[in-house]
């Protein structure tokens, strides 16, 4: 990785959580003497700019004298770290790249070397288009100020092939996949149709081993699991049954959702959300106005469940990860002695040190940036959500690498609460099979002949 670095002024790290690659990117930028010449701009999730980097630097005596800046905060809380004069590197939040861009300008930017971590936010990208994020990075990216740009990710691929071309196009300005993001999927995609029905576009036969012989010279993929023998997580699906109530309820909501497929052109950004309310009913809640603001529980059966996991724990930590806010009221009131997670790092602190018997998590929340694996080995999954990344982030926070990085030889415990015959199954089935939503739902309707 130190070296790849060093020979690539533009390069991609594709490096599994726990793999070390804050620490290596650090080294390999002073290896080069990068911090000499200029500071580093870090780029991240939130909570990676505001601790990961300046925890995981100063661990180390090599890096004890570098100072991490973070601009986090305020506008004036903002323009006060970056008068920091010291400190060789500065870390922000991807949400105020915009800012940064617009208060230095092109011909302005000081930072020579910018280090996209967590770099999969940059896949909306698209030439001309796509989100003020990334379009004012574009702005600076490609400038004469900047001689080096590094990305870094556990996840490029997150929701599939689709997701490489925008963090691509700023290491190579598309000589490698395409000019354009319509060039790139053109080539190596397709419209698929079931049953007349319109599907999505899914990647042809050969591309994935096409475009990786493309990218391989300036990304490079580290997986520690080659290296270190770690055992995989232990999963066990707990599934529950629903109320006939409950489940008279779920039947006419998934007929309704269907029927909404059927009306509309099933794309990705709109599969997923036709799926809320079948998804929250099945975790025993349901919104009763178009605001959700008011609801109301339906039903027992995964509160019933999970706190089974809790008493099988035998005072072992649990962390409990809901994904709607009903699902964390309810956890909240039948699990008082949990906590909710959140940006303080004083709760971060209070899980790994043991303070807390039960802690509930946001994947959202908790994908980027914690390490939560001295506080506990067991994850339950309460709820359950189409995103494979945020599932992935949230699990490794406390998965195999990193219980093994810090000297922890436990096993991890991942429960999946699902309701029975419910699209948590098929939530499920798209994280083992990788397949698109638009696929799963599709097989889910002709399976139920709706």
């Amino acid at each position: 990785m130190i070296d790849h670095l060093r020979e690539h002024d533009r390069a991609g790290v594709f490096a599994a959580m726990g793999s070390g690659k804050t620490l290596g990117t650090g080294i390999a930028l002073a290896n080069i003497d990068l911090f000499d010449e200029a500071p580093a701009l870090v780029p991240g999730p939130k909570r990676v700019a505001n601790k990961t980097w300046p925890d995981e630097l100063r661990r180390w005596d090599r890096f004890k004298h570098l100072e991490v800046q973070p601009v986090i905060g305020t506008a004036t809380e903002r323009f006060a770290a970056l008068s920091n004069r010291n400190a060789p590197i500065f870390t922000m939040n991807y949400e105020n790249l915009p800012w940064l861009v617009q208060h230095f300008g092109v011909a302005g930017w000081p930072f020579k070397t910018i280090v996209c971590d967590e770099s999969t936010r940059l896949k909306n990208y698209r030439a001309q288009q796509g989100g003020k994020r990334t379009q004012q990075l574009a702005r600076v990216a490609w400038s004469k100020q900047v001689n080096r740009f590094i990305e870094l990710t556990g996840t490029p691929t997150p929701n599939g092939l689709l997701d490489l071309w925008g963090p691509l196009w700023f290491l190579d300005r598309g000589e490698r996949l395409g000019r354009s993001f319509s060039a790139y999927e053109n080539r190596w995609f397709q419209k698929a149709h079931r049953n007349s029905e319109f599907a999505g576009t899914r990647p042809v036969s050969w591309a994935q081993e096409q475009i990786q012989d493309r990218i391989r010279d300036i990304c490079i993929t580290i997986d520690p699991r080659d290296y270190i023998d770690v055992p995989d997580p232990v999963f066990n699906k707990i599934t529950v049954e629903l109320p006939a109530k409950a489940r008279a309820m779920y039947k006419q909501m998934e007929k309704e959702m269907f029927l909404q497929i059927r009306e509309h052109e099933i794309e990705a950004v709109h599969a997923a959300s036709r799926t809320i309310k079948c998804l929250q009913l099945a975790n025993g809640a349901i919104y009763l106005d178009k605001e959700r603001t008011q609801w109301e529980p339906v039903h027992e059966a995964k509160i019933e469940a999970l706190e089974s996991v809790i008493e099988e724990a035998a005072g072992m930590p649990v962390l409990v990860a809901y994904h709607f806010r009903t699902d964390l009221e309810r956890l909240k009131r039948a699990f008082p002695m949990g906590v909710e997670f959140d940006d303080d790092p004083a709760t971060e602190n209070a899980w790994n040190e043991g303070r807390y018997p039960v802690m509930f998590i946001h994947p959202a929340s908790g994908g980027h940036g914690c390490n939560l694996q001295w506080g506990g080995n067991i994850l339950a999954f309460f709820g359950h959500w189409w995103d494979m990344e945020l599932r992935d982030q949230v699990i490794e926070r406390i998965g195999p690498m990193r219980q093994y990085q810090s000297g922890l030889h436990r096993m991890v415990y991942i429960h999946d609460i699902v309701a029975e015959n419910t699209v948590d199954e098929d939530v499920l089935l798209r994280h083992a099979s990788k397949r698109s939503v638009q696929d799963i739902l599709l097989d889910a309707m002709k399976r139920k002949g709706l």
